[in-house]
């Protein structure tokens, strides 16, 4: 109940007095509200516009790009045509997306076995996630199941037109085939060239040997606008190199001069190597020497990943160490010491056939 005075007057106290000044302040302002807003507005808006021109510029593209092959040289393409599910083909493609230049994509044509057997690899659907790698499996009629299947599909104008629209470099590799990363040349050092590949033998006036190649598509259309293969016959490297070789403009690979690789003739830190059928359709000259295997292996170790290889202590003991065996005179003393330590020991003399060493013992802290 509110308090009164002794004549029955309404005290006056200090909150009645503050409810009746702001009741007056709020109606003064409201007085003054429409004759200052304009000022107000104006006031406002040119510091707004004042701020607006010291802030930096700044675009934000929250949508990532809808390709991502965009970000890489659709003009450059790193080619493997492989319809079986080799073991190796996964660290190989990884290999190979690592030596060659970062600008470059890959595509990979196989079979339903050899592309399930690729394309389940991570790293693999990672390559194709950022665009640098696809993996297409041929539509009908198209087929990569021989060889002379592949060598048609490449000598095919239509195989460029559908399916490598805007590619004017191939680096053409196979699963016997890499690059070397100790290499002191890039690949991109080749792109003057319309063909060049591995030298097959010395007086070969074509290097171009296709297996491991850099070839200029501006040049294989230009070929095949006015001549076709004629199935069941040669290489399509073959048939290329005798056709680029002598026609006018075309820098092609000759001898040594501009030798991408090495294959039957061997030349000094080459940019990779091609080893027919993984090891086991080597040239003699190039592998009989086992310092000159060394010297190789050192250079390009990346070697042992795609070679049917065997560990030092399989050799046989009369191995010469030069891809043969031994004389029969070695053979005919190896059997008498054979004989003389089975004599030794007691025992019956039996002529065996030579035999492996014996296999490291394991160290003594894994003795259990």
């Amino acid at each position: 109940m509110a308090a009164l005075s002794s004549t029955g007057i309404p005290a006056v106290t200090k909150a009645r007095v503050l409810v009746l000044a702001s009741l007056a302040l709020t109606w003064w302002l409201a007085r003054l509200a429409p004759q200052y807003r304009p000022v107000v507005q104006a006031e406002v808006s040119s510091r707004l516009q004042e701020a607006r021109r010291k802030m930096p510029n700044i675009s934000f593209d929250w949508r990532p790009t809808d390709d991502a092959r965009a970000q890489h040289n659709a003009s450059k393409l790193a080619l493997l045509i492989e319809p079986r599910p080799i073991p190796h083909l996964v660290p190989l493609i990884l290999h190979m997306t690592a030596v060659v230049p970062p600008d470059w994509r890959f595509l990979f044509i196989g079979s339903q076995w050899s592309i399930y057997s690729v394309g389940r690899a991570p790293a693999i659907r990672h390559q194709q996630a950022i665009g640098r790698m696809d993996v297409l499996r041929m539509p009908q009629p198209w087929s990569i199941e021989r060889q002379e299947d592949v060598f048609r599909l490449l000598t095919d104008l239509r195989f460029y037109d559908e399916f490598l629209p805007g590619v004017e470099w191939i680096l053409k590799y196979e699963h016997d085939t890499v690059l070397c990363a100790n290499s002191p040349k890039g690949l991109d050092e080749w792109l003057g060239w319309s063909w060049a590949g591995a030298l097959r033998g010395e007086d070969d006036r074509f290097s171009g040997t296709g297996g491991l190649s850099l070839r200029r598509v501006s040049a294989i259309r230009r070929v095949l606008g006015f001549q076709e293969r004629h199935n069941d016959s040669e290489s399509e490297g073959e048939w290329f190199g005798k056709r680029l070789s002598v026609m006018p403009g075309e820098k092609v690979a000759s001898k040594f001069q501009g030798a991408l690789a090495v294959e039957n003739v061997f030349t000094d830190k080459p940019m990779g190597y091609h080893v027919g059928g993984g090891g086991s359709n080597l040239n003699h000259d190039v592998w009989k020497n086992s310092d000159m295997r060394k010297r190789i292996f050192e250079y390009c170790p990346e070697l042992s990943m795609i070679m049917d290889m065997k560990l030092e202590r399989e050799r046989c003991p009369d191995d010469d160490g030069q891809g043969g065996r031994g004389s029969d005179d070695d053979l005919s003393r190896l059997a008498v010491e054979v004989v003389q330590r089975q004599g030794e020991d007691g025992g019956a003399i039996v002529l065996l056939p030579p035999q492996p060493p014996p296999m490291p013992e394991p160290r003594a802290e894994t003795r259990r």
